[in-house]
């Protein structure tokens, strides 16, 4: 989710769900250590409960940034071991770890020495042509012995060569069977599926094999789907906000941040799906793409934008 979720779709998905654990995109040890700390690490106390995902190789590099982290506030130091983009290949973090499952508990080993909050790692079910089930249960084994009591794991194998890392979302198949395997082998061991589940069905269905499920872009293309989320997985019966009570909550936090200087469109580019397959919802994401962009654009664009949704349900219910 490089790029995606950050404070400010944070803050928008947690008017969705009190409950839902949030994740950071993933940050490298270089933009914290050598670059804008505060740019990556700031967040609003609302966003909790939250963890901060973490991409990198080097054990006392991970070590120094999950202090940072969790000086910061955060609830969780996630180790990213599982993103197939060129980029991690090339900065030696991501899935080329999964060859070196002896590193990776060496990372882990230095996060938990370094930080009180849990260290997890996100994971794939393979790499390339190390992709046997018995290649998974012992890089499994030899991050538990580290310490590594969570594993979010994506249950495709990655491709980090001839595949884009669009194409590693989907063109490898999914194997659930895989990661139910890991879990029937480490029934001590916390672990959520991720991969192919798009909605809170899905969920609810895995959800009875597994710890968790992790809901990546589907959660972002269609946000709304976690406003079900507190009454169906966590047994919350708080009342469910529409739509219009969330743009009208998220108001006050884009003046905030407007005041702080932050463009309009830093905040609304991820709000565009909360209408998505709904009457208005193509005319909400054209004007918050038109109007969000232009120097100056406020919250008055978000509040024309909804007028926008409305109309048009106006006309569908005439």
């Amino acid at each position: 989710m490089l790029d995606w979720t950050d404070r400010h779709c944070r803050y928008f998905l947690r008017l969705l769900s009190r409950h839902a654990w949030l994740y950071s995109e993933m940050v490298t040890t270089g933009a914290l250590l050598r670059g804008d700390a505060k740019r990556w690490l700031e967040f609003s106390a609302q966003e909790k409960p939250l963890a901060l995902q973490l991409g990198g190789s080097e054990p006392d590099d991970l070590a120094r940034c999950a202090r940072l982290g969790e000086d910061y506030g955060y609830d969780e130091i996630n180790l990213n071991v599982g993103c197939p983009s060129p980029r991690v290949k090339q900065g030696r973090f991501g899935a080329c770890l999964m060859h070196e499952p002896e590193l990776v508990a060496d990372c882990v080993a230095a996060m938990r020495a370094a930080a009180q909050v849990p260290v997890t790692v996100k994971c794939r079910i393979g790499v390339d042509d190390q992709d046997s089930y018995e290649h998974l249960h012992s890089f499994v084994a030899t991050v538990t012995a580290a310490g590594c009591r969570t594993f979010v794991v994506h249950a495709r194998k990655a491709w980090l060569n001839g595949l884009s890392p669009e194409e590693n979302r989907s063109v490898p198949p999914l194997r659930y069977d895989v990661a139910a395997r890991v879990k029937a082998d480490f029934p001590g061991l916390e672990i959520v599926l991720n991969g192919g589940i798009v909605s809170l069905d899905g969920a609810e269905e895995q959800i009875q094999a597994f710890d968790g499920v992790m809901i990546g872009r589907a959660a972002y293309q269609d946000p709304y789907l976690l406003a079900q989320a507190d009454r169906r997985l966590f047994g919350d019966g708080h009342a469910v906000p529409s739509r219009e009570e969330v743009v009208l909550a998220l108001l006050p936090y884009i003046r905030r941040e407007m005041e702080k200087g932050t463009r309009l469109h830093a905040v609304t580019r991820h709000i565009l799906g909360l209408f998505h397959s709904r009457p208005g919802g193509r005319a909400w994401r054209r004007y918050l793409s038109l109007k969000g962009v232009k120097p100056g654009a406020g919250e008055e664009v978000v509040v024309a934008a909804l007028g926008e949704v409305e109309a048009v349900a106006r006309t569908f219910s005439e």
